[in-house]
């Protein structure tokens, strides 16, 4: 491929696959992290920040959300004409509209990534918003990265994010207490397997039903929950998840 010079700020997990893949697909690559001495093969760990960022196309800041508006600060200075700085931190629309702040006039691109990082890399599925969305996703193209380019600010790619976040690890959440009670009640094999067929299951029908079904029946699902949240607690298991359901089904109810 054409030389494509980029710099990934954060070494982490995530961040150390995404330097490793650009490298592998043929890009040159400079990376910082203030707390790691070693980076992946093909990628040069440079001396500070601003040496990682001088002269590359894309930036890609892979941090804690709390650092995100400092680390845009930093690199600022540096940024190249024309180049574009990437947030790829699951942060609040608001600290993605302040890094944005941060880094302007320089093109800025809030991106949402879609999934785990450690198991599709540089090609996990992603959201982008803001005045360098359009710049990052022709810069994702080149490797085969699935981008949707959301309309609005910084900030817009990461409200859906955390709105999809809200889903998904509330997913989670009920799924380890649910498992958690079922192992102590001695029925764990025989949920996981209920819990599996109704996902290969799900479908549009699925979400429906849930939702009206719980406005429709919510004062009889309100004794529901509270039953299933005393026997978790009888069981050792905090309900965490079965109390704020039934508060969501109340405040239905009402």
């Amino acid at each position: 491929m054409t030389s494509l010079r980029a710099c990934v700020l954060g070494l982490g997990e995530a961040g150390a696959r995404i330097a490793a893949d650009l490298a592998l697909a043929g890009a040159s690559v400079a990376a910082w992290d203030p707390v790691v001495a070693a980076a992946p093969d093909g990628v040069a760990l440079a001396a500070g920040l601003e040496e990682a960022v001088a002269g590359a196309e894309v930036v890609l800041s892979v941090n804690a959300a709390s650092a995100a508006v400092a680390v845009a600060r930093e690199a600022a200075g540096a940024l190249a004409d024309g180049a574009v700085f990437a947030d790829l931190n699951a942060a609040a629309p608001a600290t993605k509209a302040d890094a944005a702040e941060a880094v302007a006039p320089a093109l800025f691109a809030d991106v949402a990534l879609l999934g785990p990082v450690p198991r599709r890399g540089l090609r996990t599925a992603c959201l982008v918003s803001g005045p360098g969305a359009e710049a990052y996703a022709a810069w994702c193209a080149r490797f085969d990265v699935p981008v949707e380019v959301v309309p609005g600010d910084a900030g817009a790619a990461s409200t859906r994010k955390l709105l999809r976040s809200v889903f998904t690890k509330g997913l989670a959440a009920a799924a380890i207490e649910a498992l958690e009670a079922a192992r102590a009640a001695g029925c764990e094999p025989w949920l996981r397997a209920d819990i599996v067929a109704t996902l290969e299951d799900a479908d549009a029908a699925l979400l429906t039903r849930l939702e009206e079904g719980s406005r429709a029946h919510a004062r009889r699902r309100v004794d529901e929950m509270e039953a299933a949240a005393e026997l978790l607690r009888s069981l050792g298991v905090e309900p965490r998840v079965a109390e704020a359901a039934a508060a969501w089904l109340r405040d239905l109810a009402g």
